[in-house]
């Protein structure tokens, strides 16, 4: 995982980078974002046009082209490192997702957290757009 920004009360907010990141952001909090993760690097691979080339060199831009296209995951950790909520935030115009624990409101507990990580990507994580089951 990759530190992106500190938050009041000890938190901390980093991206998540690798599928096995994933999958222990899955477990420790109990929701699909291992399986999202997932979809949304299939997706990207499928759009990855490699450039003519030697067939060794055709992956050397793939990487680059993930961190472009893919939307970015975050897990907020306090400091001892138990997960608070997940984010999932689409490049562009597509709709970031916010939960908590088992899929639950993380707005209640960690609302300034959320705040810090809107400032800090430029872009607004408010609840009513943000949160899927609050709608």
């Amino acid at each position: 995982m990759d530190y992106v920004c500190d938050v009041p009360g000890g938190k901390t907010w980093f991206q998540i980078e690798t599928e096995a990141e994933a999958i222990q952001e899955s477990a420790l909090m109990g929701h699909a974002v291992e399986k999202h993760f997932r979809q949304a690097q299939t997706r990207a691979e499928a759009s990855y046009v490699p450039p003519s080339g030697p067939f060794i060199e055709q992956q050397i831009g793939l990487k680059a082209h993930l961190r472009r296209t893919m939307p970015r995951f975050f897990t907020l950790r306090d400091p001892e490192g138990n997960g608070l909520a997940t984010a999932m935030v689409p490049w562009g115009a597509g709709c970031p997702i916010v939960v908590g624990i088992g899929n639950r409101d993380p707005y209640v507990e960690h609302g300034e957290a959320i705040r810090v990580l809107a400032t800090h990507l430029g872009i607004p994580l408010d609840r009513g757009r943000c949160y899927p089951y609050g709608r």
